[in-house]
């Protein structure tokens, strides 16, 4: 995809206040000389003669010395771990992992640009260490990274290594994408969040029309299960197709409330990459 996509940032924002020494786009725990007026405390807390307020020195009816002090503005890490399991060789109505590509771009375009770090972990059954790429601030290797993803092979049988990429982000809480389909056993969706339960976790469900309002209410259809159990023939019909609705409907459901007692609710990437509807749900939540 060009044009639009290609170019307009992804904005959010941590759900948690920062901390450290790096200067950066976001607001921190922290309180220093520099940044946005937080308050004002007695000279004796902050002992910085050059962020003295005259005025309320003078209106302090104890004539206590009064600093201004500010909120400083700091950068974080932000990662994307992504599934390259069998299952997102899928394509539809778009190619999956063109789909993810375009994602991983815009985010590690976006990252960069505001001074953050930008990490990206693939993984199937294993950490991909061909797609593996520590934070970095600089935007070459992050946009290398990225383009490499909407070319990756996907051929493991699961994502178990996603577990093992959550014991790499140890640490410091990180503001982590994790990008996937979520076509695992219920187990490992759970176990997977719960393992990066410290930090501040957006899953980007990829999607796709065609598993769904593309199904025809009549009709053979061919289906291939990219996790390796063959091809078979199925006869469509309204129950069916129902049935198959329904079944998606309750899985995505399902994905939510185990997502949401970890994470954010899972933002649904279908068809196209919007960095303004992502924008608007990373903003809300």
């Amino acid at each position: 995809m060009t044009g639009e996509a290609d170019t307009a940032e992804i904005v959010y924002r941590p759900r948690w206040r920062p901390g450290g020494g790096r200067a950066g786009a976001h607001r921190g725990r922290d309180a220093g000389g520099l940044g946005t007026f937080r308050d004002q405390v007695p000279f004796l807390r902050l002992p910085d003669a050059r962020r003295i307020d005259v005025r309320a020195s003078l209106r302090d009816p104890f004539e206590g010395i009064h600093v201004r002090r500010f909120e400083t503005r700091t950068a974080v890490e932000v990662w994307a771990l992504v599934d390259l399991s069998a299952s997102m060789r899928f394509r539809g109505a778009a190619d999956r992992m063109a789909l993810a590509g375009q994602f991983c771009a815009g985010l590690a375009r976006s990252a960069t640009r505001i001074g953050d770090a930008f990490g990206l972990i693939g993984c199937d059954d294993a950490i991909r260490q061909d797609l593996f790429l520590p934070a970095t601030r600089r935007r070459g290797p992050a946009a290398d990274i990225a383009a490499r993803i909407a070319r990756a092979p996907c051929s493991g049988a699961g994502a178990e290594g996603l577990i093992e990429a959550a014991r790499l982000l140890m640490g410091r809480p990180k503001l982590v994408f994790l990008v996937s389909d979520f076509r695992w056993p219920r187990a490992l969706i759970e176990r997977t969040f719960a393992a990066l339960a410290l930090h501040d976790v957006v899953p980007i469900l990829l999607c796709d029309s065609v598993e769904d309002l593309g199904l025809p209410a009549w009709g053979l259809v061919e289906l291939d299960d990219l996790e390796g159990a063959g091809r078979r023939l199925v006869f469509l019909r309204p129950s069916l197709r129902r049935r198959w609705i329904a079944r998606e409907q309750a899985r995505i459901e399902d994905l939510r409330r185990i997502a949401t007692a970890f994470a954010r609710p899972p933002f649904r990437l279908a068809d196209r990459f919007d960095p303004e509807a992502l924008s608007r749900h990373l903003m809300a939540t």
